[in-house]
């Protein structure tokens, strides 16, 4: 085992893990590690080329109801 890390103490650590996070966190925080773990080893390893951007949205400016209120007055 890697660090030295015996059986027992694989069991014992995840047994703790259990206890402290619970059933339903520890697959999601499984796939995010495992998520994270490719990302870096991606940008690591260099294969992490660019995809092709998405095209720009158009930018809508909003106008709040005071201001639109204001104008009309005046």
């Amino acid at each position: 085992m890697p660090f030295g890390i015996g059986v027992t103490e694989l069991v014992i650590l995840l047994v703790a893990l259990l206890v402290i996070f619970g059933p339903k966190r520890l697959p999601e925080m499984g796939r995010s590690l495992g998520k994270g773990m490719r990302e870096f080893k991606e940008s690591i390893s260099g294969k992490d080329e660019p995809a092709e951007l998405p095209p720009p949205q158009e930018e809508t400016t909003v106008v709040p109801a005071t201001a639109r209120d204001e104008t009309k007055t005046t």
